[in-house]
């Protein structure tokens, strides 16, 4: 059977494209140490294990970005052996705040403050194996809103030695991840497999709207930039995860390699209160519309799930 996904990965395939044959993006996972509604620090410790293995095991680099407000959540010192998991594993950190609060709630200088507060821990970590904090990730992919604030955040990133990560595939991770964890805690094993093959679907799913909307733009594959989690979830998908990138002609790089694609160097102007990833931040720049025909949301059963357990909604 031959699905919609299936035409938009063929078409490049046939294109006769270099790029798509020999792709590349770049990893990154929020929300250090985890993303989890189960607090177990065992549970925490071990899917971070397992997902590490996974990246290596595929060779696989990624970048995880910290939320240094969560190292209180459990055991302070076990969190920050997780961190030190990642350096020691050859990943790199980023900063995702300390609170992961919106700077469209916060404004610009208390936003900026919770940025500094989530500073320490990772800093720290990253200098003894001889390396900077360059990067930071904004939660919620918010930026600022109106454009003043966003201004002003973007000025103190850039004077501070800060790099912002864009984002140009999202496959929704979190959506999926934490009805995950409730089958886990619910011993429904029906509905974890049920859910993990969902995720699955959806993703490669998404990462043919991705590309096809990254020719929309630039008339061919950039360096992608994926969002992920710290979760459970993708730590037992990570096999089925790099298997998708193999199929569509991707391979992984550093963070660094992927922003050095003349894409990243688009201009962003967008200043409004969403959290909008980086190919529609460029299509309003360049003024091109995006194939939204073909877009999807997660399946329904999905977003009614995470309605149901999500502790924040």
């Amino acid at each position: 059977m031959i699905t919609a996904t299936t035409v938009v990965a063929l078409s490049f395939f046939l294109a006769g494209s270099a790029d798509a044959r020999s792709g590349k993006i770049a990893l990154t996972f929020d929300d250090l140490p985890a993303l989890t509604i189960l607090k177990d620090q065992s549970y925490v410790t071990w899917l971070n294990q397992r997902l590490l293995q996974g990246l290596k095991r595929h060779h696989l680099p990624a970048t995880g970005f910290v939320n240094e407000g969560k190292l209180n959540d459990l055991d302070h010192t076990r969190q920050i052996d997780v961190l030190n998991m990642w350096l020691d594993a050859g990943m790199n950190l980023g900063n995702h705040s300390f609170s992961h609060k919106s700077p469209n709630i916060l404004g610009a200088n208390a936003y900026i403050r919770d940025i500094k507060k989530g500073e320490p821990v990772t800093k720290a970590l990253l200098a003894r194996h001889h390396r900077t904090l360059r990067w930071f990730r904004h939660p919620y992919l918010e930026t600022g809103s109106p454009e003043p604030v966003k201004r002003q955040i973007n000025g103190w990133l850039a004077t501070h030695g800060y790099r912002i990560a864009p984002v140009t595939i999202d496959a929704n991770d979190w959506e999926f991840a934490e009805p995950y964890d409730d089958a886990i805690a619910r011993r429904d094993e029906t509905q974890r497999r049920l859910i993990k093959a969902e995720y699955l679907q959806y993703t490669e799913k998404m990462l043919g709207w991705y590309r096809q909307a990254a020719h929309t733009l630039f008339n061919r594959d950039i360096a992608y930039i994926m969002l992920l989690h710290a979760t459970r979830l993708n730590a037992d998908s990570i096999d089925d995860l790099a298997a998708i990138l193999r199929r569509n002609g991707l391979h992984g790089v550093p963070l660094d390699k992927a922003m050095k694609d003349p894409a990243y160097r688009t201009p962003d102007h967008y200043a409004g209160p969403d959290g909008i990833e980086w190919l529609e931040r460029w299509s309003q720049t360049l003024h091109k519309d995006l194939p939204w025909a073909s877009f999807s949301d997660p399946p329904a059963n999905i977003q009614s799930a995470y309605r149901r357990v999500d502790n924040d909604y």
